[in-house]
């Protein structure tokens, strides 16, 4: 039988399980990222594990999401970033130079290469032929000292993409148009993987849009194979000895395959608040817009920016409209301005950002109170642009920049027909990128060789080992979808403590229950409660990390976004599956008390539990996890487990593989 692109990746890089899927695999790991607000975290776990240098092929370390520096907490942590990365020999992005997957994309992704990194769009390079997967920033530190990545082996879907996309419809509108069908739970456990004749239209930027939004399906990562078009790409990047054939077998076999006709693809809209809550514009269209922001890392490439530079020339902004470009990379703002589309955007009366992930956290640019914010960007969880209650839209920079032409939400097409002289911009490559090396610090250009921490960066705090009894109060119960933008918010105010898990753990579900934190604390322990995919979004660690620190001892939920799962193991909290009407019967208050000899049961691989909720009545919980994570449960998570592991060794590299 043949493989598919994803299996033969997998296949060089396995060093645990066989590639069966739902069972446990270990791979190698050849490249790491970090970025600011979850890189801290990861290099003082890699320091705590006792390790003296990077052991990938690569580690990049970013800062992109809090540039603007509001606090001496931040600037303190980038100069710890910096000094980290001299110390251990990665790679150093300084603040302002981009967000992190588009300056990896244009630096160092590679065809055929893994990536881990502790971001959740880790993905994007999948439109280059990289396996890249985000994961939380223990795993991270891990795989970094040379350790192997655990994951259950995902099932590969092939996405065929067959036709063309016809004028005004773009990649976005091909990635909407798939979490509209499968909506943000639909990718969990699979590996989407793209082929078919439409692929060979699509260009390395389109691509890779597609894939940094698999993310939001809740898919483990995305991939295409490689092809003439990104022989084109990685020659324009002047990195044409990276690339490697990669195609999938005539005879592989897939999962399940879903079928999108390009030609079929019209321009799209998410609507507030989750990214699939998709519709054709037509049917949003009429709403008056006060802000349109075009970047992040899904559309903030050279050639995400320049057709909305072609819409705008010759024109303005509507005058009720704010329009705010925040480029991916410095590389495109430098494009730009070489090429005369910058001025041209600022004599329409558009305002640019810094290159940075900023605004689609929440820090800057938040939108207005009773206001629709139109943005390029990935993510609308209610709250995430910095105020509850806000109304914020996904779309295309097209359909974006002709809202920001009107001041309303329009169909680019129909504002063509409005406008004789409107012309779908088309897609166009940019040629002769010029890699930007400035804000790039080589291992071997380093200007720190010890670290550097601040007041506010602390230590990072360890749980004792699973107790045989678990019992307390249902601290919380919540919903459905529960983000981890609910968990550990990441506006300006609270993303300065993430080197500060004290005082971070206050913010701790403030979003959901503003008393949740003190509550936690003074109850000494107790469980939360959740629906269906709990904990997707990011790949922060802290929305773990934080509930352990205030006490939390587990989870029962509905079921489990991946990385949040994950990341639950590594700092020790039990996540336990729970039936509908289990969640419907339990409440906020209740006293849940686990009935069997939890680290017992989950040392001897146990997965039914029996937990009894106020003395009254009993339901059965499922702990679905390998002989691996149930180690580092027991053990009171990963970091103690994988010192455990190390103890009497060199040091040098965590036995985890």
């Amino acid at each position: 039988m043949g493989k598919t692109i994803t299996e033969k990746i997998l296949d060089e890089h396995l060093v645990e399980g066989d590639l069966t899927p739902g069972e446990e695999i270990g791979i190698e790991i050849d490249q790491v990222l970090a970025q600011d607000t979850t890189g801290t975290m990861v290099w003082l776990q890699f320091e705590a594990l006792d390790l003296d240098e990077v052991q990938t092929e690569l580690a990049a370390q970013y800062c992109d999401h809090q540039t603007y520096q509001f606090d001496f907490k931040n600037t303190d942590d980038h100069r710890f970033l910096r000094s980290a990365a001299g110390t251990f020999g990665a790679h150093f992005s300084r603040p302002g130079n981009g967000i992190c997957h588009n300056v990896h994309k244009e630096n160092f992704a590679a065809p055929g290469k893994t990536l881990l990194g502790s971001d959740s769009h880790t993905p994007t390079p999948g439109g280059l032929g990289q396996l890249a997967i985000g994961a939380g920033g223990l795993d991270i530190a891990v795989a970094m000292g040379g350790g192997a990545y655990y994951v259950e082996m995902p099932e590969i879907v092939n996405i065929r993409l067959e036709g063309e996309l016809g004028e005004w419809a773009s990649a976005k509108d091909v990635i909407l148009e798939l979490l509209g069908r499968l909506s943000v739970k639909g990718g969990v456990g699979k590996v989407f993987e793209y082929t078919g004749p439409g692929v060979e239209t699509l260009s390395v930027p389109e691509r890779t849009t597609i894939t940094n939004m698999g993310t939001e399906l809740g898919a483990t990562s995305s991939i295409f194979g490689t092809d003439e078009r990104t022989k084109e790409w990685l020659d324009e990047v002047d990195r044409s000895g990276d690339y490697v054939d990669l195609q999938p077998d005539a005879d592989a076999e897939y999962a399940d395959e879903i079928v999108v006709d390009l030609s079929e693809i019209e321009p799209m809209i998410a609507e507030p608040s989750m990214p699939d809550n998709v519709v054709p514009v037509r049917e949003a269209a009429g709403q008056s817009v006060e802000q349109v922001m075009i970047g992040s890392c899904t559309n903030g490439a050279y050639e995400d920016i320049l057709p909305t530079a072609k819409m705008l020339e010759g024109r303005e902004v509507n005058k009720k409209t704010e329009m705010i470009i925040a480029p991916a990379s410095k590389q495109a703002s430098e494009m730009l301005a070489r090429e005369g589309w910058t001025a041209e955007l600022m004599a329409a009366g558009v305002n640019f950002s810094e290159a940075t992930c900023g605004a689609c956290i929440g820090i800057g640019h938040v939108p207005g109170s009773d206001t629709v914010s139109l943005r390029t960007f990935n993510r609308n969880f209610e709250g995430r642009s910095g105020i509850e209650d806000d109304s914020v839209f996904l779309c295309s920079p097209e359909v974006a920049t002709a809202a920001a032409i009107k001041g309303e939400i329009i169909d680019p097409r129909d504002l063509a027909d409005e406008l004789d002289d409107l012309e779908d911009p088309g897609f166009e490559l940019g040629r002769g990128y010029d890699r930007q090396d400035a804000d790039l610090i080589a291992p071997d250009e380093a200007v720190d060789d010890e670290l550097v921490k601040g007041p506010n960066i602390g230590d990072v705090p360890l749980k004792d080992a699973l107790e045989p009894n678990l019992d307390g109060e249902v601290l919380l119960r919540m919903g459905d979808n529960i983000t981890t933008d609910h968990i550990i918010p990441a506006t300006s105010d609270i993303l300065k403590f993430r080197s500060n898990v004290p005082k971070l753990s206050e913010f701790t579900l403030s979003r959901v229950d503003e008393s949740f934190a003190q509550r936690a604390l003074d109850a000494d322990g107790g469980f939360l409660v959740a629906g269906e995919n709990y904990g997707q979004g990011s790949s922060r660690e802290h929305a773990a990390l934080c509930p352990m620190y205030l006490g939390v001892e587990g989870v029962l939920a509905q079921s489990f976004a991946r990385i949040h799962k994950a990341n639950l193991f590594n700092f020790g909290l039990v996540p336990l599956t729970i039936d509908e009407d289990d969640y419907e019967n339990i409440e906020q208050g209740d006293n849940v008390e686990i009935v069997d000899d939890v680290g017992q049961g989950v040392r001897s691989g146990q997965e039914e539990f029996t937990f009894r909720v106020n003395g009254e009545w009993e339901g059965t919980a499922h702990l679905d996890a390998s002989e691996r994570e149930r180690e580092i449960l027991a053990a009171g998570g990963k970091l103690s487990w994988t010192k455990q592991q190390t103890q009497g060794g060199s040091g040098a590299a965590p036995a985890d593989d």
